[in-house]
Parts: structure tokens; sequence; C-alpha cells
């Protein structure tokens, strides 16, 4: 069994080709937002919030117009068909619903079948479903389904832990709560025993 301790994604750089983000309509449209919260858009501190918060978003949002699962494409013939799992991924999205963060920690595993992935593609995978406006439901799914597939694994699983701050700042202010989704495919979905395995490594480290 290969367990590694996942730390911080590097990202990649630049944006994906073709992506197209329409920063001068950003930037109108945070200016009314400011003027719509009774602000003053040309006071020192807000000149160039709109500017900012258009670079932010192209940025945030660059997973739009990208394949995650690309990142798998290039693989290694390899016979290990033991249990692989990077462990503490970071994770930073922007829920849909409010466009607030939900940041947390990401697991994810696999088991090959003939076939293994640079571990940092992993953490690409995850990075790059997290630049959308997301659901963490949706995101947990994605990943597990595009790891199981694009790999051609025996199983995947795949496990986050968030806190989303349109739930710690607003509605019920609950600080410290902490979402956990878990999707599993093939084995895990299957073999009880091979799931537990998993979510003993995952979840006994703390």
């Amino acid at each position: 069994m290969e367990l590694t301790q996942g730390g911080s994604v590097e990202p990649e750089g630049t944006l994906p080709s073709g992506h197209r983000v329409d920063r001068p309509r950003i930037e109108r449209a945070v200016r009314e937002i400011l003027v719509a919260i009774g602000e003053d858009p040309e006071r020192e501190g807000l000149r160039g919030t709109p500017r900012r918060v258009a670079e932010a978003y192209a940025f945030l949002f660059a997973g739009l117009a990208d394949d995650p699962a690309r990142h798998l494409n290039v693989g290694f013939q390899e016979e290990h068909r033991e249990m692989v799992l990077v462990r503490d991924i970071p994770l930073h999205s922007l829920c849909e619903h409010h466009l607030m963060p939900f940041v947390g920690k990401a697991h994810v595993g696999y088991i090959p079948d003939g076939k293994v992935v640079g571990l940092s593609k992993l953490a690409r995978v995850v990075e790059a479903y997290s630049r959308r406006p997301q659901l963490q439901e949706r995101l947990t799914a994605q990943v597990a389904e595009a790891i199981h597939e694009r790999l051609g694994s025996r199983g995947a699983i795949f496990v986050v832990e968030a806190e989303h701050l349109c739930m710690t700042m607003r509605g019920v202010q609950k600080s410290g709560s902490v979402t956990v989704t878990s999707a599993v495919r093939g084995i895990y979905a299957r073999d009880p025993r091979t799931r537990q395995e998993a979510m003993s490594l995952i979840m006994g480290h703390r």
C-alpha cells in the first residue's frame, strides 16, 4: 500500500486555452453591487475593487473551460494493484448558491488496474473541479468518477471535509461546522471491507 501525505498544490500557471472571461462586464457588475449596497465605488479603497474582483473571478472560475480529467491522460503502465491514497489535499471552491467560499481538505484514493498516474495529477484534478461555481456533493462525485473512468481503475474513493462560509458567516452562523461528503466507485462500492480500509486510513489519522 502506498500512502502519501498531501501538501500544497502549486498553480499550473496559464489558464486553459479557449477560456474567456468577460472582465469588463464583471467590473461593471461589481461597481453596480457597490452602489447598490450604499458604497462609493470611487473612494480610494474601492476604486480598484471591480478590476481586482474580475481578475480573481477569472482565476477562481477557470475550471469552467477546463477538462479536469485531462490531467489523468499521462499515466504509466505498472502492475501495482494495491491501494494508492493521497490525503489532506487543500481544497478551496465557491458555493454556487451564494458565491461564497467553502474550504477544507480532500482525500483521494484508487486501486490501479495496470495503470498508475503521478500523485500530483490527482491533486490537479481536485483543483480543476474546484475552480467552478460548485456544490460539494457534485464536486465529490465528479472527482471520483473522473479518476475511476479515466484511469480505468478497479475502484476510486473521494472524500471531502469542508467548512462553508455561507453557513458560518450568515444564516445559522455556526462557525467550525464541517460538511463531509464521499463518493465511491468500483470495488469500493462493492466491497465493504475495501471501503472500510480506505475510510480508516483517511479518518483514522486524526
